[in-house]
């Protein structure tokens, strides 16, 4: 009827979902064949931000493909078949513009149903449902039987009482399941036009045979037309026949009947979005090549940069067994690189591109450390939290996913020699297990983990270019940035001589490449 009558779709205003609700379907349907992203890392990596750069014009269904991707990864064949899908989208942006178009209606849904199709139990009917047409004739009775005698408005109230207090009772579990009816409903419209469409072809291909079987489950869980065309009808069934109830019931009746028939259109539909988003997003990106990926220890990003970052420099970085020591000035750019190598690393495991010239990278999962924090209500002080993430990285290193370890100042949060120390001890560990990147201010560590980590240090070139380049830090720049800073001269002679008195007993830790080799093969 709206296409006979020529009236357009109203414009979809983006519901703003919890960060739990986009979650759901991941936590609900996990892969235990690959190693997910832990909350650490997706929290390290700025993933939220990043998955919200994606989601722009995207309903929940395609929010919660993208972010169980990006949390999970994709086997090889299933990247291999993303990237085919994303790539045939690309070269038609007109055929890419009208699948959007069909999937716009989905973002009136204000409700996720993943809990709904793949947890919630049928809730069991009570014995009358279905059974309420006889009460406004017993109200209506009731009310005639005034004339005779004044006690029938005793039944009055016992029939009105029932009817008031059912609706009450379940006013906030039908209002939620109304919700729910709207999204599945969105849903199962959007898999009929999907399967009715004649240009399908094989991204299309999954919606074959459906629209019919979409179209007649989405008639059946809607009120009758007459019901909703009239006015006051459906207040009136309401609240007289208890219909919203009865229609609750029914509803719950259809859907667990035709979970498997649901489950399929709400992956084929969540699906289909989350490619159109990757192929508009990457008709924008300034840097994007396909991935080849591997199983070894190794990577190589040729001119990489970050997606969240639109006027960054690019840097290549390349690294072969136990991985590297970043060092670098103040400000340089050296958690920033970090970041840039473990974002990449996630999209091409997610989605089989990364955002850089060429890339070589291995299917790995990641696990970073860099933001640990104090909790003042968990009690729990800075060196607390950063020993407990170490922990959590050794245990990954020996569990069933071991991946590729990203960290960031370890063990900032306790005085220098201990940090130190301790530092050595758990990167020579990760680092004999798998592939480490690490960079830090202390730069003895790079001296203690050569036989370990490549040493890399990121410097601006003649030409003012970010590059990376093997070797150690050679001029720090923390004492040079109070007088930037404007802390005076007081202030800048005295660091100055602390500095220098430190010098020869820090700076320059000679020869130490034994330290740590007595226990080089018991750490394996």
């Amino acid at each position: 009827m709206r296409v006979l009558l020529v009236i357009p779709d109203r414009e979809p205003l983006d519901y703003g979902f919890a960060a739990s609700d986009v979650a759901q379907l991941h936590r609900l349907c996990p892969d235990p064949a690959r190693g997910a992203l832990d909350d650490a890392t997706w929290k390290d990596l700025l993933l939220d931000a990043y998955r919200a750069q994606l989601s722009g014009e995207v309903s929940i269904f395609g929010q919660q493909v993208l972010y169980r991707r990006l949390r999970e990864g994709l086997g090889e064949q299933d990247c291999a078949a993303v990237g085919e899908r994303v790539r045939e989208l690309m070269r038609d942006p007109a055929r890419l513009a009208a699948l959007q178009r069909d999937c716009a209606s989905l973002r009136h849904a204000d409700k996720e149903i993943a809990t709904l199709l793949f947890e919630d139990a049928a809730p069991a009917a009570p014995w009358w449902v279905g059974k309420t047409w006889p009460l406004p004739i017993l109200l209506l009775a009731s009310i005639a039987a005034v004339i005779v005698t004044p006690a029938a408005w005793l039944a009055t109230g016992v029939v009105a009482y029932i009817l008031m207090s059912t609706q009450m009772r379940y006013y906030e579990r039908v209002d939620e399941w109304d919700r729910s009816m709207n999204a599945l409903q969105m849903l199962l419209r959007t898999a009929s036009i999907l399967g009715a469409r004649a240009d399908a072809g094989a991204l299309l291909l999954p919606f074959a045979g459906a629209a019919a079987a979409a179209g007649k489950l989405n008639r059946q869980l809607s009120r009758p037309p007459m019901v909703m065309m009239t006015p006051g009808a459906r207040t009136y069934l309401d609240w007289f026949m208890l219909d919203n109830v009865n229609h609750y019931y029914k509803g719950v009746r259809l859907v667990h009947a035709h979970l498997d028939f649901l489950r399929a259109c709400f992956a084929r539909v969540g699906e289909l979005e989350a490619d159109i988003a990757l192929a508009r997003h990457l008709l924008a990106a300034p840097a994007l090549c396909w991935a080849e990926r591997h199983a070894h220890q190794a990577l190589a990003l040729d001119d990489t940069v970050h997606p969240l970052l639109p006027q960054a420099q690019a840097l290549s970085v390349s690294l072969s067994g136990g991985g590297a020591f970043i060092s670098g000035q103040n400000g340089i750019g050296k958690s920033t690189l970090l970041r840039t190598v473990g974002v990449n690393l996630v999209t091409a495991r997610a989605f089989g591109f990364c955002y850089a010239r060429q890339a070589r990278v291995p299917d790995l999962p990641v696990y970073t450390s860099m933001q640990s924090e104090d909790s003042l209500f968990g009690g729990e002080s800075l060196y607390m939290a950063e020993l407990r993430r170490a922990q959590e990285l050794l245990a990954a290193a020996d569990g069933p996913h071991p991946g590729i370890c990203i960290i960031d100042e370890i063990f900032r949060g306790t005085n220098h020699l201990e940090s130190v120390s301790a530092a050595a001890a758990v990167l020579d560990v990760l680092a004999a297990k798998g592939l480490v990147m690490v960079s830090s201010h202390n730069l003895v560590l790079a001296s203690l983990l050569a036989q370990r980590l490549a040493p890399l240090c990121v410097r601006l070139d003649g030409a003012g270019r970010l590059v990376l380049e093997p070797g150690v830090l050679a001029h720090t720049n923390g004492i040079a940035l109070l007088a930037q800073r404007g802390f005076g001269s007081a202030i800048e002679d005295r660091a100055g001589r602390v500095f220098d008195w430190l010098d020869g007993y820090l700076a320059h830790p000679g020869d130490c490449d034994g330290v740590l080799a007595g226990t080089a093969a018991s750490a394996v």
